[in-house]
């Protein structure tokens, strides 16, 4: 399978495990998946305020430089670990 193939296995795999991931792994696949999908961070840091939007801006901005190949053979191989440690329905 080609790396793109496996990248959108992965994306329908994430939505299948049985239980849900630590706050942690949710926020490093969601930054691997904004450099796969879009590449470098492109919008401004949110508010003070908006922990949850600051962590995710986070999580994106620091893959910066990641090509969106390596970011996708991440993302794969991280959601290949979360499957092993919480299964598929």
């Amino acid at each position: 399978m080609s790396l793109q193939e496996n990248f959108d296995k992965a994306v329908e795999n994430v939505k299948n495990l049985n239980t849900t991931p630590a706050d942690a792994d949710l926020l490093e696949i969601y930054g691997l998946f904004k450099q796969s999908t879009v590449g470098d961070c492109n919008t401004e840091k949110p508010g003070f305020l908006d922990f949850k939007g600051k962590s995710k801006w986070e999580a994106w901005n620091g893959r910066k430089g990641m090509s969106q190949d390596d970011a996708k053979q991440a993302y794969v191989d991280k959601v290949q670990k979360l499957i092993e440690q919480h299964g598929l329905k």
